[in-house]
């Protein structure tokens, strides 16, 4: 009798992090924080988000803000353009059970960032 993988209940949700400055951050000299663009496995967006923040904070950044775009599915639904770069490290953040930094924005006090 074959056994069955029971599937899982994990999905991938798109969270964009800012993070403030904090010793040993590793952002660029004069930057005042940084907006992360994130990709995390979770059973739901609370628990992707506490897996994030907990994850940032141990890498000695500080999270300040979270915002949930959702997942995958809800994405799309709502018209979103997702690239098959974005779908790659989305499949890898479900496989690995990860929290993936897709892109990280440095902010300056002027109002400027670096892509």
């Amino acid at each position: 009798m074959e056994k069955k993988k029971k599937p899982s209940r994990q999905q991938v949700y798109t969270l964009l992090v800012q993070i403030g400055r904090k010793e040993g951050d590793g952002l660029p000299e004069g930057a005042t924080g940084a907006a992360l663009m994130c990709y995390a496995s979770g059973v739901d967006e609370a628990e992707a988000v506490r897996e994030t923040v907990a994850i940032l904070k141990q890498a000695d950044t500080a999270p300040l803000d979270v915002t949930g775009y959702g997942t995958l599915a809800e994405r799309e639904a709502e018209g979103h353009d997702i690239s098959d770069e974005e779908r790659e490290l989305m499949d890898r953040a479900l496989a690995e059970n990860a929290v993936i930094v897709a892109q990280m924005t440095p902010f300056f006090d002027d109002g400027t960032h670096e892509a």
